[in-house]
């Protein structure tokens, strides 16, 4: 069942990362949906390790994404899922039935997508056909590294702290904070794609969210978020003179931090005031 939860992470990350490379609308739409269909699987599993009491870490292999058509990853997309259901005897019997319905109707509805030329890695550093500055660019390029590396490890941190916790007051925030950073990793994705920069967020370390000093880790996270309001303020400043719409979406993410870091100083209070 570890073998499969690792196969299961790298299929969840393999079509999420399709969908950022297709450019037809419902392509894109439908391999957006299957991810998190894929993910709520990962979590399903996690969840039966858990009550088996088996232990488990996040690892998993590099994943090859770079295409110049998007059917050689469709294919690999379906043959992910043909590996991965000979092992689902050991899943539950209703979590196998489930996992396999719906792996046929996303092989199904795959086959069905037309082919397309992958623009997504192609380096040209463009986005929406706006003239930025190098300075610009290059400040946006950077960004989207690291931040897309950062919202695939906060998403990865907060679902490993909320499948081992029992505390709902806890969970509800971190679900939010699992809701927020698909909602960033999805957008940072979409640019990098566009600009011909996609890559697939490194693996994370085991310590990262096999966390002893929760605390510790919420007072270092706001401290990060707060780091990070100033990089969104910073970038939108580098790219105001040459696209509003840029600047305004970047002070749309610094101002959602604020929300993001009062759900941390309430998730830090909780554990402060019960003495976890």
């Amino acid at each position: 069942m570890k073998n499969l939860l690792v196969k299961q992470h790298e299929l969840w990350l393999v079509t999420l990362m399709a969908s950022f490379m297709a450019k037809n609308c419902e392509t894109k739409r439908n391999l957006n949906d299957f991810s998190d269909i894929l993910f709520r699987h990962f979590t399903w599993i996690e969840r039966e390790l858990i009550k088996n009491g088996i232990d488990y870490d996040y690892n998993r292999d590099m994943i090859p994404i770079k295409v110049e058509k998007l059917s050689v990853i469709l294919n690999n997309i379906i043959e992910r899922i043909n590996a991965i259901e000979l092992q689902l005897v050991d899943v539950s019997k209703e979590l196998g039935f489930r996992m396999q319905k719906d792996f046929n109707y996303i092989k199904y509805v795959i086959s069905t997508f037309e082919d397309e030329e992958i623009s997504a890695f192609n380096a040209k550093r463009v986005y929406k056909n706006y003239n930025l500055s190098k300075e610009a660019t290059d400040a946006l390029t950077l960004f989207l590294f690291e931040e897309s590396y950062k919202e695939y490890e906060l998403i990865m941190i907060y679902n490993y702290l909320k499948a081992n916790s029992n505390i709902d007051y806890l969970n509800k925030i971190f679900q939010i904070l699992v809701d927020e950073s698909f909602f960033h990793l999805k957008s940072f994705g979409e640019m990098m794609a566009q600009m011909g920069i996609l890559g697939v967020p490194r693996v994370i370390h085991k310590s990262l969210y096999k966390i002893e000093d929760v605390k510790q880790f919420l007072k270092d996270g706001i401290e990060e978020e707060l780091a990070a309001k100033e990089q969104c303020l910073e970038l939108s400043n580098a790219v105001a003179k040459d696209s509003d719409e840029l600047a305004k979406f970047f002070d749309f993410i610094n101002y959602q931090e604020n929300y993001h870091i009062e759900l941390m100083q309430d998730a830090l209070k909780y554990y402060e005031e019960k003495g976890l």
